[in-house]
């Protein structure tokens, strides 16, 4: 049978740990040449965009396809009271082409998201670093400090956003989960960068905010926001500057950080240090000096969606029965069998990126 699985279901078994966990392995056998995907494939709207990302991982405890429908409307909340992304994920049976489950995919684009910048701040800074600077306090900045802290003792936290009424409540909230760091509303993006052993940048500007002459050297900044063309939160001269590890050259020169320098012909190929998967893997050395300044820029691969969405599939098999497999006969009652007419629809997750 196909499961049909919720977001309250996704959200009850996807943990911060186990997301970073998922995500780390998955860049590695992305680095290893054990996990394939072709770049993601674009509709653009007026309004917004729906993104097509299928992938294949095959490593020892997953062998697992899938695919990834997403749609990015940043007028949505305002318009519709709908959330700027939504997503679905199916997952596909290499074996015999069968789709195993249909998940709502939302709530794991924004926590593989947040993992996957977990997983660059465990490669790429300074293991001592103590201070964030969180550029945007949306639900994807949630993410990332939550998977960060699991790879960082972080002191103290620096909060820049355009609204200071979601620096303050952001600041707030994240300060009961984690009382022993200090969160610190600060208007002034210059003065939440400088002296920051780690930026992290979340919004979905098309002008840079970030400035050079802001970073301080060692510092290592995650470049989140920017995953369509024209996208762009640092200053090209800062980029320039910096060790560039993406997650994958199509993707990033089309629509991660490095698009806009790279279709200007400011940045190329040979500028990329790496890709992460190949420092997970260790055929790459992350961070090699205490000085350099480095960059991960992230623009979500469709192999952390896939195997994302099948750890959370398993976790839920071991809460049910085990998934029987039907067997493919040509029969005429087939469709009649196995209609999805009557199941529930997933629902929307409670919180979304922002």
């Amino acid at each position: 049978m196909t499961y049909l699985i919720t977001a309250k279901e996704v959200q009850s078994v996807l943990t911060y740990p186990l997301s970073l966990k998922t995500v780390e392995a998955a860049f590695k056998a992305y680095g290893q040449g054990k996990a394939y995907q072709p770049s993601k494939s674009y509709l653009t709207f007026k309004d917004g965009d729906l993104r097509s990302m299928p992938a294949y991982i095959n490593v020892p405890g997953m062998n697992i396809a899938g695919i990834k429908s997403v749609n990015v409307h940043p007028d949505n909340h305002k318009k519709y009271g709908l959330p700027t992304v939504m997503a679905t994920i199916l997952l596909t049976d290499p074996k015999n082409g069968f789709n195993i489950a249909v998940l709502d995919g939302t709530h794991i684009t924004n926590m593989r998201t947040g993992a996957a910048g977990g997983v660059a701040t465990k490669y790429l800074s300074r293991k001592n670093s103590k201070i964030m600077a969180l550029v945007g306090a949306g639900a994807q900045a949630c993410t990332q400090l939550h998977h960060i802290m699991l790879t960082r003792k972080l002191k103290e936290v620096r909060v820049h956003a355009r609204s200071e009424k979601s620096m303050i409540k952001f600041c707030k909230e994240m300060s009961k989960e984690y009382p022993e760091v200090t969160f610190l509303p600060e208007p002034d993006g210059k003065k939440a960068c400088r002296g920051a052993d780690i930026v992290t940048t979340t919004t979905t500007t098309r002008k840079p905010i970030i400035r050079k002459s802001w970073i301080d050297p060692g510092t290592h900044i995650n470049g989140i926001g920017a995953d369509a063309a024209g996208k762009q939160e640092l200053e090209t001269a800062l980029t320039k500057s910096c060790k560039i590890v993406i997650d994958e050259w199509q993707q990033a020169s089309h629509s991660g950080e490095i698009n806009v320098p790279v279709s200007r012909g400011k940045l190329k190929k040979k500028d990329i240090y790496a890709e992460l998967g190949e420092i997970v893997a260790g055929k790459k050395k992350g961070r090699t000096s205490d000085n350099e300044i480095t960059l991960f820029d992230s623009t979500g691969l469709a192999i952390q969606d896939v195997s994302t969405a099948y750890v959370v599939y398993q976790a839920l098999m071991k809460k049910r029965k085990k998934p029987k497999y039907i067997k493919l006969t040509p029969s005429a009652d087939f469709d009649r069998q196995h209609d999805f007419a009557s199941s529930r629809l997933p629902a929307w997750p409670a919180r979304q990126p922002a």
